[in-house]
């Protein structure tokens, strides 16, 4: 946040801009404990900051993404972006003015369901 507002008054007198918050598809599924929950603040950070700098001509779109194929993620099985992919779909993203990109069909998926039951999130919940 103390950085984001350190540059908006730079990008703002430079005639507007872009700041992109890199999220995780955890923004939306507690998966990783504590983690998990600082993701889902940064969202909320997110759609804060993007009202809050507008009017200054700034966007803040999000952008969501599952796993990258990372030294990170070396040992999961699971289909992995590259991080070529995540920076083409983030300059798509800002070019197309979405306030959310998600990169993924893991991204998609999540946030497709976020409206339905918890027990679609979290099947372990089904007693």
């Amino acid at each position: 946040m103390r950085t984001t507002r350190a540059f908006a008054p730079v990008i703002e007198r430079n005639g507007g801009g872009h700041i992109l918050n890199v999220h995780s598809v955890l923004s939306w599924i507690a998966m990783s404990g504590a983690y998990s929950a600082t993701k889902s603040a940064l969202w909320s950070q997110s759609n804060a900051l993007r009202l809050e700098l507008e009017p200054r001509g700034i966007t803040v779109p999000g952008l969501h993404v599952g796993y990258v194929d990372t030294d990170m993620t070396a040992g999961i099985d699971e289909p992995k972006v590259s991080a070529d992919q995540i920076a083409e779909s983030a300059l798509d993203g800002i070019e197309a003015d979405r306030y959310e990109i998600l990169v993924d069909d893991m991204s998609r998926r999540v946030k497709a369901t976020l409206s339905g039951d918890l027990v679609e999130l979290y099947p372990s919940l089904v007693q």
